[in-house]
């Protein structure tokens, strides 16, 4: 089975990732454009959507039902090129716990 990888982000960030080898890019430029795109790609066949942070905090109701259910696509965040957000709880570090049951010590 080929696993599918998409990025759903602003345009540099999409263009950076597609720079690096990934070939399913979907720059955004509103939330609620990002939120349909979004919406569209669970509904795909990818294993992975990567998003960035500040889209992921926007929808983080949807992302964390979405990933309760199933466990692909699994929804990765990246900062963007502002940088990181400082979080209560990491959600890639949630993930993993998910995934592997065991959680990461910081």
């Amino acid at each position: 089975m080929k696993s599918k990888i998409a990025v759903l982000a602003d345009p540099d960030t999409v263009t950076g990732f597609m720079l690096g080898g990934i070939k399913e890019g979907y720059p955004v430029e509103s939330m609620e454009e990002a939120e349909n795109k979004l919406e569209e790609l669970v509904k795909k066949d990818f294993s992975i959507i990567i998003t960035t942070e500040k889209i992921g905090d926007e929808f983080r109701t949807t992302i964390n039902k979405l990933t309760s259910e199933r466990a692909l696509p699994m929804i990765i965040e990246v900062p963007d090129k502002t940088g990181s957000i400082e979080r209560e709880s990491d959600p890639l570090r949630e993930l993993i716990k998910r995934v592997i049951g065991v959680e990461m010590v910081k």
